[in-house]
């Protein structure tokens, strides 16, 4: 049975069962169509935001390829400046796109995602005999997006090394952002004496991340209430490899990398639930469909880094690229 016919079958059962059956075949029809439009949004709105997540999260997990002593322990402060490109900044909506809203004014329009500005259109549908109006979500309007994190290393047996990345929530204007993750670095140098003896170093790491990305979405009132889709989150789980090799110059360290990243997105509506939840399921509801859009995408990034030395103390920036540019500054304490 086709998914949209279930929820159909889905609100007319909700609505007999809480003896609140006022609402029309051609109502229930309108409320499918204006979840159909939600996803379109959704999908194009916040997909930008998830895809530039996995760069922040990606990048500066190896601070040295160099083989690590025995428990010794790295303690830093990292931050991250994501630069968010034009292209991925805005996205095309147009009337026949859509299914229960149209635009206000003309038949297609470019409104921001969620890295964009804060530019905004009306949209109108029409729910039974009542007007919904609404604006579209603005975006966090910043070209520059910064954000600090903790990063924890602890060197284990055999040239390995853990390494733990933590940041609290964030709040980046109309969102909010926050990763963590765990990763083991393994230095491959260390079985070849010429090349450590010339101060090279190689290492390999696996890492997973987890990102939380959450906007302010579409805030919808109806005669039947709010409808609480007002947030809307990006969850995006990826796991890494990487392969670095760095060469020492008195006190300077030189690095190159490249990394290979396989992220699975999923989208959830967040927050309060609407008033329209005393005649049916929505939020619920939405979440199911929300499934339809989740991905699978995978990632293939440089990064270029140099580090300074300063006794126990060092001085890092890194620069990943590849869709996106990332850069990344920390000042890391390390504990024989």
């Amino acid at each position: 049975m086709h998914r949209q016919t279930v929820l159909n079958i889905m609100f007319a059962a909700v609505l007999l069962c809480t003896g609140k059956a006022t609402a029309q075949a051609q109502e229930l029809q309108q409320i499918g169509h204006l979840i159909d439009d939600a996803l379109i949004f959704s999908d194009k709105y916040i997909t930008p935001a998830t895809d530039a997540a996995v760069y922040q999260s990606v990048s500066g997990w190896i601070t040295s390829p160099k083989k690590t002593k025995l428990w010794e322990a790295t303690i830093a402060l990292h931050v991250n400046a994501f630069l968010t490109p034009q292209s991925d900044r805005t996205f095309t909506i147009h009337n026949s796109d859509l299914s229960f809203f149209q635009l206000e004014e003309g038949t297609s329009a470019t409104v921001p995602t969620a890295v964009g500005n804060k530019h905004q259109v009306y949209l109108h549908g029409q729910l039974g005999e009542s007007d919904v109006r609404l604006e579209t979500p603005q975006g966090i309007n910043m070209k520059t997006v910064a954000y600090p994190y903790l990063q924890g290393s602890l060197g284990l047996p055999l040239g390995t090394e853990l390494v733990i990345k933590y940041s609290p929530q964030v709040n980046l204007k109309k969102s909010n952002y926050q990763v963590y993750g765990f990763g083991l670095k393994h230095n491959i140098s260390q079985y070849f004496d010429t090349i450590t003896q010339k101060k090279f170093h190689l290492a390999a790491l696996v890492a997973y991340s987890k990102e939380d990305i959450s906007v302010n979405f579409l805030n919808v009132e109806t005669d039947y209430g709010t409808l609480g889709i007002n947030r809307i989150n990006g969850l995006v789980d990826t796991w890494q490899g990487q392969l670095s090799g760095s060469k020492e110059f008195g006190r300077w360290e030189a690095m190159g990398s490249f990394i290979v990243t396989r992220s699975e997105f999923k989208y959830r509506v967040s927050g309060d639930t609407g008033t329209i939840e005393d005649i049916i399921p929505l939020q619920y509801i939405l979440n199911t469909r929300l499934k339809e859009i989740y991905k699978t995408r995978v990632n293939y990034i440089g990064e270029a880094a140099i580090k300074y030395n300063i006794g126990n103390f060092n001085v890092q920036t890194v620069l990943a690229f590849g869709k996106f540019i990332n850069s990344n500054v920390s000042l890391q304490y390390t504990i024989h």
